[in-house]
């Protein structure tokens, strides 16, 4: 009979199955792939339906105003701002006009503080540093104020649309007007539309953010702000136009609060964009219109919140030719269809790098839970947290 005691062996072996490697071992098992593909439940359609068409309300007001205005140079930060309608669609009636006036602040601030640098003559490496770091403050700001979703995600990407080489200071200015006056305008859209909302009810509850401890903002900001640091100097190397794709590519995945849902999220990001990509260089190969973009943009918007909540990656396929086509319109049409494969090629670089990140900034806690439930192996069923 051996003389190792029952409680000691099951500590060992707990030990040895929260090792790293095999983290990543359990990451890499099929199942994870078929989990990716599960559907979920919107918590309320209606309200995300309506989030989507609050924004696409804004963009179908706004743009075709500024195109025909004098400053059509600035359509694409109009389209930024008509992003900040997306919050708080499961808070409280009050709440969420708090949140939205929050959202709309630090998307002009994104716009604002790095048009500021490329002013002030920041060089690249810098205005790439800040730009990682805007993940980590940004993801600690989302968090905190309980903001809910697309969260960190449309500040970065603000914040990477307004890197540039050099800028006046009537740039600046126009720039960060323009994203004001649309948020502004987006904020009268939502609060006009407020009564249309379902609202939580003890008998119809939301899905509500938990409060985390101060520490464990912290860290996850540090972690996202090191993980997207990697990910831009990788894609900036590489040669790519674009970096803060890549930013936001691991941002997205390290904001799962499991290392399987971040997995999942990795794997949901790289699909659906690749299916999108393809959308986006199909349309943009033929030269379209402003106006064009203008109403597909209107569409995809509705799309997205409509089936986002379903499966990340159904969302991703609406999301992916949205940027890649407001980047068109801000770039005034001097980008094109070879903005797709970059897109692409940013977003895997992105996610592996956040899936990399996951695992080796986890904790083990982290990882003991992952193994619990690779060793539950329970019946496929919807992915939650």
């Amino acid at each position: 009979m051996s003389g190792v005691d029952p409680a000691t062996a099951q500590d060992a072996e707990r030990t040895l199955s929260s090792r790293r490697r095999d983290a990543a071992r359990h990451l890499l098992h099929p199942r994870q792939w078929s989990d990716s593909m599960l559907l979920s439940l919107q918590p309320s359609l209606r309200n995300a339906t309506l989030a989507g068409l609050q924004a696409a309300i804004t963009a179908a007001l706004a743009l075709p105003m500024v195109h025909l205005s004098p400053w059509s140079h600035l359509i694409g930060f109009a389209s930024l701002g008509a992003l900040v309608a997306l919050f708080g669609r499961f808070a409280p009636s009050r709440k969420r006009i708090r949140i939205l006036l929050l959202c709309g602040l630090c998307q002009v601030l994104a716009v604002l503080v790095m048009s500021a640098a490329a002013w002030l003559g920041a060089p690249t490496g810098v205005q790439l540093v800040m730009l990682a770091l805007a993940c980590g403050l940004f993801l600690f700001v989302s968090v905190t104020g309980q903001f809910g979703a697309p969260g960190p995600l449309i500040f970065v990407f603000a914040a990477g649309a307004s890197t540039s080489d050099g800028l006046a200071f009537q740039q600046v200015v126009e720039r960060t007007a323009a994203t004001a006056a649309v948020a502004a305008l987006a904020w009268i859209v939502c609060a006009a539309s407020e009564a249309l909302r379902h609202l939580p009810s003890p008998e119809r509850p939301f899905p509500v953010e938990p409060e985390r401890p101060l520490s464990h903002r912290l860290m996850a900001a540090a972690r996202s702000a090191a993980g997207a640091g990697i990910a831009i100097f990788a894609s900036h190397a590489l040669g790519a136009s674009h970096p803060a794709w890549a930013a936001m590519g691991a941002l997205a995945v390290m904001q799962g609060a499991h290392l399987h849902i971040t997995m999942s999220r990795a794997l949901q990001r790289m699909a659906g964009t690749l299916v999108g990509a393809m959308l986006a260089w199909a349309l943009l190969t033929q030269a379209p219109s402003v106006w064009l973009v203008i109403s597909v943009l209107v569409g995809l918007q509705l799309l997205t919140e409509m089936v986002i909540g379903i499966n990340y990656a159904f969302g991703q396929v609406f999301v992916t030719p949205m940027a890649l086509l407001m980047t068109y319109l801000g770039a005034a049409r001097t980008v094109g269809p070879e903005m797709a494969p970059e897109r692409v090629l940013d977003t895997i670089l992105g996610a592996m790098v956040g899936i990399a990140m996951a695992v080796l900034l986890s904790t083990i806690d982290d990882r003991r839970h992952l193994a619990e439930r690779s060793r539950a192996a329970p019946a496929p069923g919807p992915l939650r947290g």
